[in-house]
Parts: C-alpha cells; sequence; structure tokens
C-alpha cells in the first residue's frame, strides 16, 4: 500500500514539532556543556570594518602597552582634554576599555575611525592603508587632544653675551612614552666645523641592508653608520660660506621609554616597487641601545619587545596581523582582526615583521576598571 502523503498543515506541525525538540536539545546541551573560561583581560579581537586590518594590528600593539592603557582606563586622560579636539581620545579610551573587559570575543573600533576620520578622511576611504602611517596619525591625533603647554627657559651662550629664552614645551602621555631625541652632529669636512642639531622621533625608520638576511642590530647599526654627503647633497658650512661636503652621524640623545622601529620593506624606486622579504631577527628580551646613545653616562636602556605588526602580501595587495605580549598573563598572543589565538614565544619571530615596540618599562598588571 503507497503511504499517504502528508497534508501541509500536517507537514508544518510535523515541522514546528521537530524544531522544539531540536530547541530542547540544545539548550540541554548547553546546560551540560561547560563553560567557556573568559578571555582574559585585553584578549580580544578586533572587526574588520572594510580594509582595516592596518588599523586593528596597531590598536592592539597600541593596547598592549600597560602605561597607556593604564592612563586611558583610569580615567587620567579626562583632566588632560582639550576641548577642540577631544573626540579622537574620547573614543580612544572607549575601545581600550572595552577591549579590557575581557566579555566579548571581538569588539568593533567603528567609532574610533570615525573621530579620526574626521581629522584625516583618507581613512574613511575604507581602501588599503600603510599601517606605519596610520600610527603616527593616530599618535598624532591622540597627542593633540591631550598636549599641554609649559614654559620652559634656554640659555644662549655668544661671545659678547648671554641670554635666557623663554619657550614653550608641549607635552602628552604620548610624548612622555613614545617620543624620543636624535642628535645630528654635522661636520664640515674642509674646515672639520661642527654643528649639532636636534630633532624629535615617534618612529624609527630603520633601512634594511640586505635582502637576504641581516638582524636588528644591522639595520641598527645602518641607521646609526656616519654617512657623507656629496655633490648635490652638500651642506652649506658658514664658517667656509659655501655648501661643503659633509660627515653626518646621528644619535639618541633622550631614549623613549617604548620606542618603536618601522623595517623599510617597502622599496620604491621611480616607477619599480617592491617588498623585501628579508629574515630580520629580533630580540624578544635584552636589546641593548648602549652604542647609539649619547651622552655615555645615560643609564644602560636595554628594552623588552611587547608587540609586533606584521605584514603578509605585496605592496598593493596585503593583510596586517598582530602578536602582543599582554601584560596580565605574560603570555604572547595572536590578533588576526577577529581571531585571536594564543601562541609560543618562539613564534613572536618571523620574516613578515613590519612594526616591533620596545618597552623600557617592566610589564605591570593594568588597574582593572568596569565600565560604568
Amino acid at each position: 500500500m503507497t503511504p499517504r502523503r502528508a497534508r501541509p498543515a500536517q507537514a508544518a506541525g510535523l515541522h514546528c514539532a521537530l524544531a522544539e525538540c531540536s530547541d530542547l536539545s540544545d539548550s540541554l546541551l548547553a546546560r551540560e556543556a561547560p563553560a567557556r573560561p573568559p578571555h582574559p583581560p585585553g584578549v580580544g579581537g578586533l572587526r574588520n570594518l572594510g580594509n582595516t586590518c592596518y588599523m586593528n594590528a596597531v590598536l592592539q600593539c597600541l593596547a598592549s602597552v600597560p602605561l597607556l592603557t593604564q592612563y586611558f582606563r583610569s580615567g587620567q586622560y579626562v583632566t588632560a582634554l582639550r576641548k577642540d579636539c577631544k573626540e579622537v581620545a574620547t573614543a580612544f579610551a572607549y575601545l581600550l576599555t572595552d577591549m579590557w573587559l575581557g566579555d566579548a570575543d571581538c569588539v568593533s573600533p567603528e567609532e574610533f575611525l570615525a573621530a579620526l576620520g574626521r581629522l584625516y578622511p583618507t581613512f574613511t576611504k575604507r581602501t588599503q592603508q600603510d599601517a606605519q602611517e596610520f600610527l603616527i596619525y593616530a599618535l598624532n591625533a591622540l597627542h593633540e587632544a591631550l598636549r599641554k603647554c609649559h614654559p620652559r627657559s634656554r640659555e644662549k651662550r655668544s661671545t659678547q653675551r648671554c641670554r635666557r629664552e623663554v619657550t614653550a614645551s608641549e607635552t602628552s602621555i604620548i610624548t612622555q612614552l613614545f617620543e624620543g631625541q636624535l642628535n645630528y652632529s654635522i661636520m664640515c669636512l674642509k674646515c672639520e666645523n661642527c654643528t649639532y642639531k636636534n630633532e624629535v622621533f615617534t618612529v624609527l625608520s630603520l633601512p634594511i641592508p640586505s635582502e637576504y638576511e641581516c638582524t636588528l642590530q644591522d639595520c641598527l647599526q645602518c641607521f646609526f653608520q656616519q654617512d657623507t654627503l656629496t655633490w648635490n647633497n652638500q651642506i652649506h658650512c658658514s664658517f667656509c660660506e659655501t655648501k661643503q661636503e659633509t660627515a653626518v652621524r646621528a644619535t639618541i640623545s633622550k631614549a623613549p621609554k617604548i620606542i618603536i622601529f618601522h623595517l623599510k620593506r617597502f622599496d620604491i624606486q621611480g616607477q619599480v616597487k617592491r617588498k623585501l622579504r628579508t629574515d630580520i631577527p629580533y630580540p624578544l628580551t635584552n636589546l641593548d641601545l648602549t652604542p647609539y646613545v649619547r651622552p655615555a653616562f645615560w643609564k644602560r636602556p636595554t628594552y623588552n619587545l611587547c608587540a609586533v605588526v606584521n605584514h603578509f602580501g605585496d605592496l598593493d595587495s596585503g593583510h596586517y596581523t598582530a602578536f602582543c605580549r599582554n601584560s596580565v598573563t605574560q603570555t604572547w598572543y595572536s590578533f588576526d582582526d577577529t581571531r585571536v589565538s594564543e601562541i609560543p614565544a618562539t613564534s613572536v619571530q618571523t620574516a613578515m615583521a613590519y612594526l616591533l615596540f620596545y618597552s623600557c618599562q617592566p610589564f605591570s598588571k593594568p588597574a582593572q576598571k568596569c565600565k560604568s
């Protein structure tokens, strides 16, 4: 006997009954399944808002700097806010709070991107951008929102008189943590007169001296070695009163608490663009900058790695991720937009490293503060 086909109403009832059974079994399984352990504070993904992996990688690295997160999450930033440009700093503080609550798999940086985009519209286009350029713009926007002017006196000596100048010094949590100073000695190779010039920095862009293999120390030595300026690059000598060949050498006259190295992997010469895929080993601990710091009586500046921005792909098509050391768990994590995973310290060194964040400060646990 041929089985009778169920009527539509009967089929619908059967479907509902099966759905109810499925929901019931799912709820029972959910009760029986062990609760997933909560995320450690500061370990969560960031939503990609459309080609914003460059931003997510940089934000994860900044969120791994304990002194920076403490400053924003404790509310200290509020007293330094400037009324005319406070949106970026406020959005950054809210984002850090969300990232450090540990109650979500991922959070959205949309408000921060919108606030930064009002200052720098290029970041609202949702097109691929350079992580190093974004980092500089983000740090500058935070500094502008929090900067305070402090008068300082400076003596200017001459053969006739000594006079004191009063200048304004702008400081913020950004300059206190990330700003260093280079001192350039400029010597005329004809009369040997030597002059000096200071230049502040937040990111040091290091040349890569080899296409095949070199160390971070090789890159540093290449950056700080003496350079001779000849032909069209000659500098005017005030004693010779004409342009002369000049020897220029840079040293660090003020070492920052957080020093950021940009490995110049993108090489553009005219119409030719390429990415240098050189494997550059870098230390995770005890990076010694003593050879490049003057005066010599400075306390020996040694640094520990706290975060890395990686770049995969080519100049025109690529993807950014981050490796960050969590200050609470002392564990390294890989951040790829919303995907987060714990990694061993041996996996932190890769040939994809693009930005290196080193901290001169020991890791400390950020103050816990719940979002109101």
